[in-house]
């Protein structure tokens, strides 16, 4: 579990760093990126 969540926060960190130009954009991808996580543990 704890290696998932470590790649989580990295793909997380490298979709804001390379991806995000305004703060909405950047809750738009972080959101994205919980339900990506939530549909994988379901």
């Amino acid at each position: 579990m704890t290696s998932f969540r470590a790649i989580l926060l990295a793909l997380l960190a490298s979709v804001l760093v390379t991806g995000c130009n305004t703060v909405k954009g950047a809750g738009r991808d972080i959101e994205s990126v919980g339900e990506a996580g939530s549909d994988a543990i379901d």
